[in-house]
């Protein structure tokens, strides 16, 4: 299957590809993976709308009216505000204001915009989406957007982490990098920057970079994973449910009483 910016996020696209989105989506629940690919979907947050705002203006002033049209629920339909961006809406054109204002920021966003890509990685076909490749640097680059920069979020393997590490950021550069890699036959791995915004009053920023060994040990977590998530999408192996997501609340059916000091180990 040949990708192109209309099928990229497709129902088919995503049967015969793997994405950084989709392995996010294994690993954080099996069960509702497989459901989004047979077709379950869960509702759109504002804060999803207001990552992709930010991400659709950087990506060009055709991307940015595609945008606004396609999601006309930004706009106030009630009250004095009628007609108007809703605040949340207004409040992301100060994020962006944040990094256009911003000499560094603006440089790493240099680059060819929404590259697609595909190679075969750990026994399965990947595909990515860079948001900004600059070939002739040696490096891509990609928005975040977070409530705060330098919060702190606990995860039960690593304790308190970044919020880059708490969304799987690191994973996601690496395996753009690694497929580029393999797209290129280069040797080695061009460069990954993140250029993160935060949704406080005023906006903080950062940019933020991932080295090799970073690429090399996420990489290796993939590699490792795989065999039995391929399993999983082929439907050879039942899928694993976490049983605390949308989807698996929506459709779980209790079979034993636990003890109240499980809630918390579950």
């Amino acid at each position: 299957m040949l990708l192109n910016e209309e099928n990229y996020y497709s129902q088919e696209a995503n049967l015969a590809y793997w994405s950084n989105s989709q392995y996010k989506e294994f690993r954080d629940c099996e069960a509702r993976a497989m459901a989004k690919l047979h077709g379950w979907t869960e509702p759109v947050t504002d804060a999803l709308l207001v990552g992709s705002y930010v991400h659709a203006y950087f990506e060009g002033p055709e991307a940015f009216q595609r945008f606004k049209d396609s999601n006309p629920e930004i706009i106030s339909s009630r009250g004095g505000t009628k007609g108007k961006l809703k605040s949340q809406f207004q409040y992301a054109n100060k994020m962006i204001e944040t990094i256009e204002n911003d000499a560094l920021c603006k440089f790493v966003l240099q680059g060819k915009k929404e590259v697609i890509m595909t190679a075969n990685f750990a026994g399965a076909d990947w595909k990515i989406k860079m948001d900004n490749y600059a070939l002739e640097r040696n490096r891509f680059s990609d928005i975040k957007t977070v409530q705060e920069i330098h919060k702190e979020s606990w995860d039960q393997e690593n304790g308190y982490v970044s919020f880059v590490q708490q969304n799987h950021y690191v994973t996601q550069m690496a395996l753009y990098a690694e497929i580029e890699r393999l797209v290129q036959r280069r040797d080695g791995w061009i460069e990954p920057i993140i250029v993160a915004v935060s949704k406080q009053d005023p906006p903080d920023k950062a940019v933020i970079g991932i080295n090799g060994f970073d690429i090399k040990r996420e990489l290796e977590g993939i590699a490792a994973n795989m065999p039995h998530l391929i399993e999983v999408k082929a439907g050879l192996v039942k899928p694993n449910r976490c049983e605390r997501c949308r989807y698996c609340r929506e459709t779980k059916q209790l079979n034993q009483i636990i003890h109240y000091s499980d809630l918390i180990n579950r």
